[in-house]
């Protein structure tokens, strides 16, 4: 990081609409083949995890393979975005022959960071439970995210699984694939246009960093940056790797992608980023 002070360096670094203009074009082709994908295929959408309006998933499950499932968590700063803007994702995975369940949650300001942490441990507590109904194998289950949702993926193989309900085995997810994500929250601390609804302090962003705590598991880690994405997030990954090097599986080159576009190559089986996924899975050469 910059000197720690240097508000304005970070305000920038993490302003990726700003840095990347061209957003709500993607937005809206992500929307539009999102629309496409649920209208098309096999779905059950906005099943409750959860009491709260956000807490609700949508899985789409995959008629063939080994019973493998992934959990999309969604980006958009831990305020923004919804679950129904990723459908896009879908199907590619289900071709694959992985079912593929995206979940949402309650956005700041309305709620906290570490309350959106205890919703994606209640979803994926009910994703464990409720796998077999859907043609999923518990044992086979796998989470992802990009932004924000790349921090909660981390966040979920450091999770004590056990010690949030004695039902659930030590090692819940077999791996996770954590895209363009914040594990150090402190520098957002000094972003004053984002933590105005994030409400982070030095001691909230800290113990809710997946930098500074253990993976709970063998379970492996695989990290992904955009090329083109700003030096704060590519550090971002550099010291998630590094921290969690026991666990790392690898670091995916993602050159000619922004905070955005990198995230497509998660819906195209040509990509190196499906590709990192489907060996995660231990279903790629």
């Amino acid at each position: 990081m910059s000197s720690a002070g240097d508000a304005a360096f970070l305000s920038r670094e993490y302003n990726n609409r700003e840095l990347f203009p061209d957003h709500p074009r993607h937005f809206a082709r992500w929307q539009e083949a999102s629309a496409r994908a649920r209208s098309t295929m096999t779905c059950t959408l906005d099943r409750a995890y959860g009491s709260s309006a956000g807490e609700t998933l949508d899985i789409f499950p995959a008629r063939k393979g080994d019973g493998s499932a992934l959990m999309f968590i969604h980006g958009g700063y831990w305020r923004s975005l919804d679950k129904r803007d990723f459908s896009f994702l879908a199907p590619a995975w289900v071709d694959a022959g992985v079912s593929l369940v995206v979940v949402n949650y309650d956005l700041c300001p309305g709620v906290t960071i570490e309350r959106i942490v205890q919703q994606m441990l209640a979803a994926s507590a009910w994703l464990y439970r409720h796998a077999e109904e859907y043609g999923m194998d518990e044992e086979r289950l796998y989470v992802s995210g990009h932004s924000a949702g790349g921090h909660l993926a981390a966040m979920m193989l450091a999770a004590l699984w056990p010690v949030f309900d004695r039902s659930l085995p030590k090692d819940l997810y077999k791996g996770a694939l954590a895209v363009s994500g914040v594990y150090d929250l402190r520098p957002l601390v000094q972003v004053g246009w984002l933590n105005g609804d994030l409400r982070l302090d030095e001691e909230s962003a800290f113990k809710a960093s997946p930098a500074y705590l253990p993976p709970a598991t063998r379970a492996r880690l695989t990290l992904a940056v955009g090329g083109l994405e700003s030096s704060e997030f590519k550090r971002q990954a550099a010291l998630l790797a590094q921290r969690w090097r026991p666990v790392l599986s690898g670091n995916v080159a993602m050159p000619g992608t922004d905070h955005f576009t990198v995230i497509d190559g998660l819906a195209d089986p040509g990509n190196a980023l499906f590709a990192a996924a489907r060996r995660m899975m231990g279903l790629g050469k």
